[in-house]
């Protein structure tokens, strides 16, 4: 059994079963994990990844598609965390990483391509006026909260609970071991007048509010439009920053979710598919607070990072914003996204089964529960079993996603791609009615 807890009702019996049948059907992966553990703790260098019994091993990808080392082909859903928007082995991409190639590679100083790159994101995302390049979305959000603390005085920044902004500025249930040591503050995500009350308090102290417009990591939860104004309008008025994490959610439009919701943040953080797929942060806003990174000025904030600007990233970035998602592109990807999300939302409703997805666009999460969900706790009483039993049967049926119930559409994904996922969700609700009763 793997270490699972002994069967005791329908629900653990048809969870067994599947955790069987993927077991059986996947040998390779299993001792490609038994390997991999002999040399990596848990045989894992990205925790993420990471499931029991024990995750795929995947072997390629072409477009929309990847296979595992036992042969399987997936439709990606997972689309690298949203980090893969441009499919696998795109030749745009491609052309422009071999080009950067022929062009030689850590060459130790300023090339041509950055300016080319910074000068894309600040004409598609208005409020950002400078912009400087790191490695992760991670290292952006620490940038910018470093740049808040120093432009401000202050030592707090305001964070709420379910938010992920990086491997060491997570909060999906308050502190945690792995966070860096900054002063923060924990508040209640789409709490209007929980975070009023919070910003006024700490008013003197405030450096930074740091908030996605949607909580990725944390259910796929969007804000509601009020609440993220209410904390522009509460910043604004205590001399604190406001720092927009868009690492997941620029793709939502030409100049991402704040250019839909006319939102302008000081400072915003960006990442994943912006750098063309390769590694990849931006920090960037205001010019007077990005002022602080000029390094011509006496006492500048320092930045380094021996890859910020690489060639490889630099190029495929200008090649993806320039050829390959042009605004239009952006918007009709939204609209796909919504429109899935609303035909498998009505699958739900129509069998009446407690299962939703949430989202924005084209990144959505399965949520398996009737009441609506505005916060992390609306969806922490998801019965975890259905999520796993759900990602279980998806595998088998060809479908590939993160364990968590994260669906990230990638642009190779099209019309009868789209027609597999609502006949596969179909088939589960269907075959597992059931037990989503609820």
């Amino acid at each position: 059994m793997d270490g699972y807890t002994t069967i005791s009702s329908p629900l653990d019996a048809a969870l067994s079963e599947a955790r069987e049948r993927y077991i059986a059907r996947n040998h390779a992966s299993r001792a490609g994990l038994a390997l991999a553990a002999t040399v990596m703790p848990g045989g894992n260098t990205r925790s993420a990844l990471f499931y029991k019994p024990f995750p795929l091993v995947i072997a390629r990808g072409e477009g929309a598609w990847l296979w595992d080392i036992d042969g399987h082909r997936y439709l990606d859903l997972l689309g690298e965390f949203t980090a893969g928007l441009y499919g696998h082995s795109n030749p745009v991409i491609r052309e422009a990483l071999l080009t950067a190639l022929d062009g030689g590679l850590n060459l130790g100083g300023h090339n041509a391509l950055e300016a080319e790159l910074a000068r894309l994101i600040c004409d598609r995302f208005t409020s950002i006026e400078r912009v400087r390049f790191a490695n992760s979305g991670t290292e952006a959000n620490l940038l910018n909260i470093m740049a808040a603390l120093h432009f401000t005085g202050r030592k707090r920044v305001l964070v709420f609970e379910g938010g992920y902004h990086g491997g060491v500025l997570t909060f999906a249930h308050g502190p945690s071991p792995a966070n860096v040591p900054h002063d923060f503050i924990y508040g209640s995500y789409n709490d209007i007048e929980g975070t009023r009350a919070l910003i006024e308090a700490n008013a003197d102290q405030l450096a930074a509010v740091l908030v996605e417009p949607m909580l990725g990591a944390g259910g796929c939860i969007p804000a509601d439009p009020a609440f993220l104004v209410a904390i522009r309008e509460a910043t604004s008025a205590a001399g604190a920053l406001m720092i927009l994490d868009e690492v997941m959610t620029s793709r939502s439009s030409g100049g991402g979710m704040q250019a839909l919701l006319g939102l302008a943040p000081d400072l915003t953080s960006l990442g994943k598919y912006i750098g063309g797929g390769m590694s990849f942060g931006a920090f960037g806003g205001r010019t007077d607070v990005m002022a602080q990174f000029d390094p011509g000025v006496p006492g500048a904030l320092p930045h380094a990072g021996t890859f910020n600007n690489n060639v490889m990233t630099m190029s495929a970035g200008i090649a993806g914003l320039s050829r390959l998602f042009p605004p239009a592109t952006a918007d009709a990807l939204r609209t796909r996204g919504d429109d899935l999300r609303d035909r498998l939302n009505g699958l739900c409703r129509k069998a009446g089964v407690a299962m939703q997805l949430t989202g924005f666009g084209s990144v959505m999460n399965v949520h398996f529960t009737a009441r609506p969900v505005r916060t992390p706790a609306d969806a922490a009483g998801s019965d975890q079993r259905l999520r796993d039993l759900f990602f279980f049967d998806m595998v088998e049926a060809g479908i590939y996603l993160a364990r968590r119930g994260l669906i990230a559409l990638a642009l190779p994904i099209g019309d009868a791609e789209i027609e597999q996922v609502v006949e596969s969700v179909s088939a589960f609700i269907a075959r597992r009615r059931v037990l989503l009763a609820g």
